[in-house]
This record gives structure tokens, sequence and C-alpha cells, in this order.
């Protein structure tokens, strides 16, 4: 069974959303995404300053099975990106919601409220 954290929020294309306490977001692939790729060997991060909008593709992750694109569930402009992952992608199959975070955002639109509680998340995984 997927660990699915309940303070965070979900898209249908398995990317989760923290807020943070000053209001940016920090975006990362779910434990049940990480775990059906398999073992990541690489991430192509975008640049910071990067101005995106909500389903636009964030940033690219490989695994020994297949590439993947991971989109942005909210629209926003990328003010920092996890550089740790450039030497080791794997950190996502360790820690997908803490140290395997992917960008933090300075959210631009109000998407956060269409996305799913860990509640509903965990209701599609079970379909």
């Amino acid at each position: 069974m997927s660990e699915i954290p309940a303070e965070l929020k979900y898209s249908k294309s398995h990317e989760w959303v923290r807020v943070n306490d000053d209001n940016t977001l920090t975006l990362g692939i779910t434990d049940h995404a990480q775990a059906a790729l398999g073992d990541l060997v690489f991430v192509e991060l975008p640049e910071t300053g990067a101005e995106l909008m909500a389903d636009d593709a964030v940033c690219v992750v490989e695994s020994v099975k297949a590439a993947s694109d991971v989109y942005m569930p909210v629209s926003g402009e990328i003010i920092e990106v996890n550089e740790a992952l450039n030497d080791e992608p794997e950190i996502i199959n360790r820690s997908p919601y803490e140290d395997g975070w992917l960008v933090k955002v300075n959210p631009t639109g109000n998407e956060l409220d269409d996305l799913m509680d860990a509640e509903a998340y965990a209701a599609i995984l079970d379909e």
C-alpha cells in the first residue's frame, strides 16, 4: 500500500503539493508514482524563474523502465529546484515526500482548490 500523507494535496497524475508556511508550494511525485516507475536514474529539472501553467510538464523523471513527464498541478513560477536530484535521483525512491521533492513554486493561480485530499487520492488508487 502506498504512503499517502494526510497534509498534502494530490493530482490525478500522481503529483503531490505541500503548502509551505510562506504560501509557496513544494511539489513532488507520490509514493505510488515512484513505485510504479521503479529505480529512478535521471531527473530533468526546470530552470528557476520558469512560469508554467497547471497541467504543463514541469520536469521529466527517468527510471530503468521508462521516462515520464511530471505535470504542474498548479500555475506558478519555479522559485527553487532540488539540485540534489541531479547527482542522486534515487532520493525520490527513498523519500518521495521529504528529501525527494522536485520544485518549489510561487503559485499564480487558484488550482490548489481543485486538487484531491489524501482520502480522495487513496480512492483513485483503489480503482
